[in-house]
Order: structure tokens, then C-alpha cells, then sequence
């Protein structure tokens, strides 16, 4: 999301290399790059003055730590102020005993508000929490059958025990409209549902409007009244830049909201929403949207949204990410299989397919330290790992297990049924047996082992794994050898 302000910081920042003092006019040098990096992406003009201050103004004359360079003593500067101005953040949602946990999710039409009602009741319930979500959208006539699809969609994922409810009353959006307080009369016999049948939480899908109006307010106001609900969430589309500053302001002043919930947040937007609407409006970040799936809603750490923008990556949401994925136990019998060298493509497979769970392919590489700044130019292909799986599916059970069977006539059989080449099938092939060498060297040899394991890796095609653009092991023009001698090497200029 934040690509091109992390390029425009990085590039600001690198001139303070290679001096030995953090000076002032050399910090404000970089801080008005920094300021119109800001400004480009969006963020609140108020809120851009107010960071760039705070920055110059802790930096000025700060001496440099002898560990580090001046380039690194600003970075640590700057993402403690980029906490500051998103933070603080009590991450989650509360819970009362006795419950309902009562939550009400508000917001503009268009800012995937009834989306994110199943995402917020599909963590609830990875999180073992029943949950009753109520479609108090009575506005749109298939806002409810909407709401409905969504909620039995997240109550037939395998993930998590608790139950998912719904609570719906399509009859009376006829009424909607032309009797006052329909919607609170919905929200209210939903809140004796939910009591009778004990679920933990109870989620409100309020109205929305294209605009914000008296009409749309008195309604959610009528409805905090009544319900008291214990979290007033926003719902606010990241994509909308200064207008959803705007809407989240107006929302907080009528209502007094306990949180926003920032959708399309992988999107490829500026991201000055998330920069500005804390210091803006007073409420913070709680959730963030980062894919269209269920369960592609992560709680909000402005440590590691600091991190990320300034390419520092953000490891530890790759890991809780990979750990929703694979359990341990799993993890343990892939490593002891690894160990012994019985990796066969069946595991490769289910990987394959944790790893697509996960997120897009370069989301997920923009997490590692240091790997974001590389992608910026990068094309990410997420289909090729589509015809990774279809040339893995073409095999028999027996060539899954031991490709030492493979001959050249079931390398074409398996060419025509994944709808490849057989040269696709051979590269696969011969990546998978570097990729088992490797496992085999780091598992029994020691640092001697990783050293010729990082060797074999350098070796490999990033474009196996759809990564077009990256740059080649052997430099540009180098072509992949097989055989004992494997990899990239540098053609011969013609004479």
C-alpha cells in the first residue's frame, strides 16, 4: 500500500549517509522531501506540518549513536514518531460478562461495511466467540439477503468452533422509510435474539448513505440510544484518501466512535488515510482489510505499519499469518520430513497452497526486511503458482512421491493434462530436487551446509514462482543450465 511513500522516505533519508553529525539544516534538507512525500500520499496537510516538526525537532543536534550512521539514527526517529501519530492502539475488540458484547459497524455505502460485518464475525470466531450479526441495513432491499449469504458463507468455514448467527428481517425494509425507528426495532428484538440464544457477540450492519445527512446520523444516533452499544466501530475506505478524513471527522462528532475499521488497505492507494485519521479524528485504527477472503482482517499495529512504510518489513504479521496456516504439529512432521530427506511434491503442494492462503505472493515478500524497495518493479504473477499446481495434479501418485520415475513420455503426458510445456515440467522438476538438496545440506551439515545451501539458492528462477522482473542470479543476459552444474550463467558475446 505504501510503495511510493517508502521509496520517496527512503531516498530522503539516504542523504544523511555518510555524515557524521545529524545537523539542521541536513535534517530539514530531508524532512521537505519527506513533507511532500507525505502530502503526495494523501495525508492531512494539518497532520504532515505537525509530523515534520515533531521529526526536526527531536533530530536537531542529536548525536549519533556510535553503532550507527546518520541515515539509521533518522530512520529510528522517524518510525517512532510514525507510532506516535497512529498510535496508541488497544489492539482487538472488548467483551462484557454477562454478553452480548453489543458492536455497532456504521460507514458510508461503498466502504465494504457488510463485507467486513463477515470478516469481523469470522475473527470473533477463529477467536472461539459465538457471534449474531443483525442486518439493520434496511435501506437497500437485497441489503439484507446480502448480509444473509455473507454470514452463512463465514458460519460454513472449518475454521474455529464457535457459531455464527444471523439475524435478519427482510419484511420490513417495505416499511423502511415510512415509519420512524424501524431500524431500532430491528436492532432491538436482534439484541433479545442474541440473549436468548447466548452468543458472545452481537454485531449491528447499520444504514449507510452515498453522503453523510441529518437523516442517515439521527438514525445511528437513535440506535446508540436505545442499544448502547459497547463499540461503535467506522468503516472507512482507504482508498478514499481526504474524503475519508472527512467522513470519519463527521461520524466521530455525532457518534463518538470507538474505532475504525480501514478496508482496501492492500489496495495500490497512498495511504494517507491511515496516516491521518487518528491525529485527525481522535479514534484509532483497530482493524485493517488486507484481501477480499474472510479471514483477511488483521488487527492494526502502528509499529508494524511504521515498519513497513519505512521498508523495514513487518516479520511478525508474516508469522502470525503462516501460524494461522500451519499448525505446529504439522510444521514439526514437515521439518522431521525434511530432515530426512522424504520431502515429496504432495508436500510441496500443500505448502504451495498455505502459502496462496496467506495472501498475494507480493504482499507477502513486501513483509521480509529490506524485499519491499526490490518488488517496487517486480510483476508478481500470482497465476503461475496456478500452473504450478496443475503440473503437480498431472502426476500419478507414484511420480508425486519419486521423481527418479519420471521418463520423457510421462513428462509429455504430464505436459498435455496441466496445459504446459514440458520444458515448464522439467524446470519444476529440477527446482524441486535443488530446493530437497538444500533442505538435506541445512538439516545435516552444519554452517558448512547453509553456506552450499545459500549457494544452491542462488541458483534458482524466481519466475517459477511468478516473480517477473526479478533479477537473474547471473545478471542480466544470463541464461538456467541443469545438470551437476547447475544455474545461471553469462551467454558468450558473438565475435
Amino acid at each position: 500500500m505504501f510503495e511510493n511513500l517508502t521509496n520517496r522516505i527512503q531516498g530522503a533519508l539516504r542523504t544523511l549517509s555518510g555524515r557524521g553529525r545529524i545537523t539542521e539544516e541536513n535534517v530539514r534538507d530531508a524532512m521537505r522531501e519527506v513533507r511532500t512525500a507525505l502530502l503526495e500520499a494523501d495525508v492531512h496537510l494539518d497532520v504532515v506540518t505537525r509530523f515534520c516538526d515533531d521529526v526536526v525537532r527531536e533530530a536537531v543536534g542529536s548525536e549519533v549513536t556510535r553503532s550507527l550512521k546518520p541515515g539509521q539514527e533518522m530512520i529510528g526517529i522517524v518510525h517512532r514518531r510514525l507510532v506516535d501519530l497512529m498510535g496508541p492502539v488497544e489492539p482487538g475488540l472488548m467483551q462484557v460478562d454477562p454478553g452480548p458484547t453489543i458492536v455497532m459497524l456504521c460507514g458510508l455505502q461503498g466502504s465494504g461495511k457488510t463485507t467486513t460485518c463477515g470478516k469481523l464475525a469470522a475473527w470473533l470466531k477463529a477467536r472461539g466467540r459465538s457471534v449474531m450479526v443483525a442486518a439493520a441495513d434496511l435501506q437497500r432491499p437485497a441489503a439484507v439477503d446480502q448480509l444473509r449469504i455473507v454470514v452463512e458463507s463465514v458460519a460454513r468455514d472449518a475454521k474455529g468452533g464457535a457459531q455464527v448467527h444471523f439475524y435478519g428481517e427482510p419484511d420490513r425494509c417495505a416499511e423502511y422509510g415510512r415509519a420512524v425507528g424501524v431500524a431500532v426495532g430491528v436492532c432491538q428484538r436482534a439484541l433479545a435474539a442474541a440473549r436468548a440464544a447466548r452468543v458472545d457477540t452481537l454485531i449491528l450492519d447499520t444504514a449507510g448513505r452515498l453522503h453523510i445527512n441529518d437523516e442517515l446520523m439521527a438514525e445511528l444516533e437513535a440506535v446508540n440510544r436505545q442499544l448502547h452499544p459497547h463499540q461503535i466501530l467506522l468503516v472507512v475506505d482507504a482508498m478514499a484518501g481526504q474524503d475519508a478524513i472527512v467522513a470519519a471527522r463527521a461520524f466521530h462528532a455525532r457518534l463518538e466512535v470507538d474505532g475504525i475499521i480501514l478496508t482496501k488497505f492492500d489496495s495500490d492507494t497512498r495511504g494517507g488515510a491511515a496516516l491521518s485519521v487518528k491525529s485527525v479524528t481522535g479514534a484509532p485504527i483497530r482493524f485493517i482489510g488486507v484481501g477480499e477472503r474472510f479471514d483477511a482482517l488483521e488487527e492494526f499495529h502502528p509499529e508494524r505499519v511504521a515498519g513497513r512504510i519505512l521498508g523495514m518489513g513487518d516479520v511478525v504479521s508474516l508469522v502470525e499469518r503462516a501460524q494461522q496456516e500451519v499448525s505446529e504439529e504439522e510444521a514439526e512432521r514437515l521439518a522431521s520430513k525434511m530432515a530426512e530427506g522424504r520431502f515429496t511434491m504432495d508436500d510441496f503442494l500443500q505448502q504451495l497452497r498455505s502459502i496462496r492462503r496467506m495472501g498475494p505472493m507480493k504482499q507477502l515478500l513486501g513483509m521480509l526486511p529490506g524485499v519491499g524497495s526490490a518488488l517496487k518493479d517486480v510483476n508478481v504473477d500470482d497465476r503461475q503458482l496456478n500452473r504450478l499446481e496443475g503440473i503437480v495434479h498431472a502426476m500419478t501418485p507414484e511420480e508425486r512421491s519419486d521423481l527418479a520415475v519420471l521418463s520423457k513420455s510421462r513428462t509429455r503426458r504430464i505436459a498435455r493434462g496441466s496445459a504446459a510445456e514440458p520444458a515448464e515440467v522439467n524446470r519444476l522438476v529440477r527446482q524441486f530436487e535443488m530446493v530437497q538438496k538444500m533442505m538435506r545440506q541445512v538439516s545435516g551439515g552444519g554452517a558448512l551446509g547453509r553456506l552450499k545451501a545459500m549457494r544452491e539458492m542462488g541458483k534458482m528462477d524466481p519466475s517459477m514462482m511468478g516473480l517477473k522482473g526479478m533479477p537473474m542470479p547471473g545478471g542480466k543476459g544470463s541464461t538456467y543450465t541443469a545438470g551437476p552444474r547447475a544455474g545461471f550463467k553469462k551467454r558468450k558475446k558473438k565475435r
